[in-house]
């Protein structure tokens, strides 16, 4: 069994999908489902159940499953020592300001029991560059948001949460068990400076075209709300400090908590990097 068709698995076996399978591994659908076929031949029994709205592992599925992830991560750790050897362990991994979620700082330990050996750089970017530095070539890997402009990154879904309108505590709507996005027209919302992806900036302001303070960072935001008594979404479980509230808005899709990568980019360490972040946000 090559390590090639094994990734191509696990992928399906995480995705319970060949076509969303297919997007994350930057490849058409009939080559992927091929690759399945031939590696359930070499296994002598079938790995999924199949239905038109996705598949099933099969129990002997499950039991490759575990033992290719495994396989998998020994590979990462070879390839990331070696590495290390030649003198290149270094990754800079870049953050959206967002480096006290649980999930980043289960993957820190992860990441750095697995490659003690590996100098991690952190660069934390602001709300204006949603790819923390991918496109310009400032950072190997990127914990974020999405939407963004795609263009050459490879990404994967880590987690979806909710997001909510944060408000004054004084706020009339504030008393509100939620909103619709419909019961915030004609307020004034923070909003992002000019150039900042069209697509990260359609989200956090409803889908509409928005006025008000220009902010750059979390903080920044809480205080044009504090200050000002504008509005903009954050996300629900976010603490939003003194003064403030966040009401949930039922009409606003979750925000994507991705990894995002350079497609082309094949070092071992952002390899590694991404498989251990999947694991880490699905603990």
């Amino acid at each position: 069994m090559e390590l090639r068709t094994l990734r191509y698995f696990v992928a399906v076996a995480e995705e319970l999908h060949f076509g969303r399978a297919a997007v994350r591994l930057h490849m058409s659908q009939p080559p992927l489902s091929r690759a399945i076929k031939r590696l359930e031949t070499e296994a002598g029994a079938a790995l999924f159940e199949r239905s038109p709205s996705g598949v099933t592992l099969t129990a002997v599925g499950a039991v490759l499953l575990d033992e290719a992830r495994a396989l998998l991560d020994q590979a990462d750790v070879l390839r990331v020592r070696v590495a290390a050897a030649a003198g290149s362990a270094t990754i800079t991994v870049g953050i959206l300001g967002d480096s006290a979620d649980p999930g980043v700082t289960r993957l820190a330990g992860a990441y750095r029991r697995r490659h003690p050996e590996v100098d991690v750089r952190i660069r934390e970017a602001d709300l204006t560059d949603p790819t923390c530095g991918l496109h310009a070539g400032l950072v190997d890997v990127a914990l974020t948001r999405g939407p963004f402009d795609e263009t050459g990154l490879a990404v994967h879904e880590l987690r979806a949460d909710p997001v909510g309108a944060l408000l004054r505590a004084d706020d009339p709507a504030a008393r509100r068990d939620s909103l619709k996005l419909a019961d915030l027209t004609g307020r004034r919302w923070f909003v992002f400076p000019a150039g900042t992806d069209p697509r990260w900036q359609a989200y956090w302001n409803g889908g509409e075209p928005r006025e008000g303070p220009v902010v750059r960072a979390v903080a920044e935001c809480r205080q044009a709300v504090l200050w000002n008594g504008t509005v903009g979404m954050t996300l629900l479980d976010h603490e939003p400090g003194d003064g403030l509230t966040v009401v949930p808005v039922i009409d606003m899709p979750p925000s994507r908590a991705v990894v995002a990568w350079n497609a082309s980019d094949t070092n071992p360490l952002i390899r590694s990097f991404v498989r251990i972040a999947i694991a880490a946000y699905r603990d």
